[in-house]
């Protein structure tokens, strides 16, 4: 499918990050792609298991063991949207291929103004997490360094420079000993592993929402086209289908993008709440112990996670308004001259805009700005027992 300027500006990023992951919806789904995909998903998923068996048996400080299920869970995010990506990539398929026509048919420049702002606020959120996302895995390698341990010893016991790796492995790696270059080559492995765990979960979030937010954009200029609706006499009837089927369309595709999350949707909630909890809780026991870079860390992942839950939050609740707008729109227009027969489907449209298509996890957790803040209190509530819990 060919690309012109508004399409590579409103896609290629997303394309750059999740084609190598084997999950870009436009790519040619060969045994190429499901490899890419097989050998993302087997990556992280060793990492996580190897990450829990340190949790169980490890007797690592509380720090260690604190980041060990904050990158796990991470993990578990990362393979479920992967998974989910691939398993409904029909779904992502069908959104993706209808946007490129979008933007292949832009006739006006006021369309290109709409599409094109929406378009960058899914580049803005893109940006936002992603850089997040590196710029913590970036510091877990350079904490050691920062912290003063840079200096690795060859042929030293790998239960002491375990604890030094940017993911310490004490346990796993046990009683053998390796040369200062396997130790680099360790810590390069797992920041690569790092990265690629920021990419699909942070990549897939970008590329989720970017596509909502098309959907939402064209949302917008169907209401432009209902609120401008005026009589002709040859052709008030068809115009008016044109209308109402374009509306039919994009509740559907907001259906399928439903279907591609909700489940994800929930663990993300979930371990949202989780994870901001046990940073939280490591922030505190920075700020009492004064360790700057733990504090740095425990900050930009906070930070990074926050954004994440947000934008999510922000992106529901923007969807379902622009769905309920809908009514209004056509309301405004000029339906009272309309025939019986065609104001009688004006009721129907009406009534559907009441029903909006929303954002769900678990098909029956509403995804919105109310939500985001549930979360929040309710982390900040747990916090707030641990942090009594810790003093008393």
């Amino acid at each position: 499918m060919s690309w012109n300027e508004d399409v590579a500006y409103a896609f290629t990023p997303y394309k750059i990050l999740t084609l190598p992951l084997g999950v870009w919806p436009l790519q040619k789904y060969d045994t190429f792609s499901t490899v890419r995909c097989i050998a993302c998903i087997s990556s992280l998923s060793a990492m996580m298991i190897v990450l829990f068996l340190e949790i169980i048996f490890g007797n690592s400080e509380a720090y260690i063991k604190l980041d060990a299920l904050m990158i796990m869970f991470c993990n578990v995010l990362s393979v479920l949207k992967l998974s989910s990506f691939r398993l409904y990539a029909d779904n992502l398929t069908r959104n993706f291929s209808s946007a490129v026509n979008d933007y292949l048919a832009i006739d006006t420049e006021e369309k290109r103004t709409i599409m094109r702002r929406h378009a960058y606020m899914g580049r803005l959120i893109c940006y936002s997490i992603i850089s997040l996302a590196y710029l913590a895995s970036s510091i877990f390698v350079l904490t050691p360094m920062i912290a003063g341990d840079k200096d690795v010893q060859a042929n030293a016991s790998i239960e002491t420079q375990a604890s030094k790796l940017p993911v310490p492995l004490p346990w796993t790696l046990g009683d053998l000993h390796i040369s200062t270059n396997l130790f680099l080559l360790i810590s390069m492995v797992q920041y690569i592993l790092l990265v690629l765990n920021s990419t699909s979960d942070c990549g897939g979030d970008s590329l989720f929402l970017a596509i909502t937010l098309h959907v939402c954009g064209q949302i917008e200029l169907l209401k432009i086209e209902f609120t401008n609706y005026y009589i002709k006499d040859k052709s008030i009837t068809d115009e008016f289908s044109k209308l109402t089927s374009r509306h039919r369309n994009l509740i559907e595709y907001a259906k399928l993008l439903d279907d591609v999350t909700s489940f994800v949707l929930l663990v993300q909630m979930l371990f949202s709440c989780l994870i901001i909890c046990l940073i939280g809780f490591q922030l505190i026991i920075a700020l009492k112990t004064h360790d700057v870079v733990m504090i740095t860390k425990s900050i930009t992942v906070l930070i990074a996670l926050l954004l994440q839950l947000f934008f999510y939050s922000f992106v529901g609740d923007y969807l379902k308004c622009q769905m309920e707008e809908v009514a209004g729109a056509i309301y405004a227009s000029n339906w009272h001259c309309l025939p019986m027969k065609v104001m009688r489907n004006v009721l129907f449209v009406i009534m559907r805009s009441q029903q909006p298509v929303q954002m769900l996890a678990g098909r029956f957790f509403v995804v919105n700005i109310k939500t985001f803040m549930a979360i929040l209190r309710s982390s900040l509530s747990y916090l707030s027992v641990l942090r009594v819990m810790m003093e008393t």
